[in-house]
């Protein structure tokens, strides 16, 4: 859910894409599974592309909303590719059923939650 986050860096840029990458492994620190040490590194590595990315293609100001959709899209399918596939080399299970079961979620949050919250904040104008 923490990756519904990733969109702030559309908004903020290089604070937010620190700021995701940093939360990510602090809360990895705290996890009880056993592949913690990948969670901290392919992790935060995954959410510091995924802002990074998401923040730079939404960077141009044509056609924003388009471009802030497209930038949450790349960020999904960087966590999902990253994530998916160091859990199954870690399970040795097949990487495609990581990719599905990780792709949903981080559509979910990234796409389905980040986006509209970047949205509201726009027009609170908060950013």
């Amino acid at each position: 859910m923490a990756d519904a986050l990733i969109p702030l860096s559309i908004l903020f840029g290089w604070p937010a894409v620190v700021g995701v990458s940093a939360g990510c492994a602090i809360s990895n620190v705290l996890s009880p599974m056993p592949s913690v040490i990948a969670d901290i590194t392919f992790g935060s590595l995954a959410n510091f592309v995924a802002s990074f990315l998401a923040w730079k293609i939404a960077a141009s100001r044509r056609n924003a909303v388009g471009r802030e959709l497209l930038g949450c899209i790349a960020a999904a399918v960087t966590v999902t590719f990253v994530v998916g596939t160091y859990l199954a080399i870690l399970t040795q299970m097949e990487v495609w059923l990581w990719w599905i079961g990780v792709g949903i979620g981080s559509t979910i949050s990234i796409c389905g939650i980040g986006f509209p919250l970047i949205q509201a904040l726009k027009k609170a104008g908060i950013a």
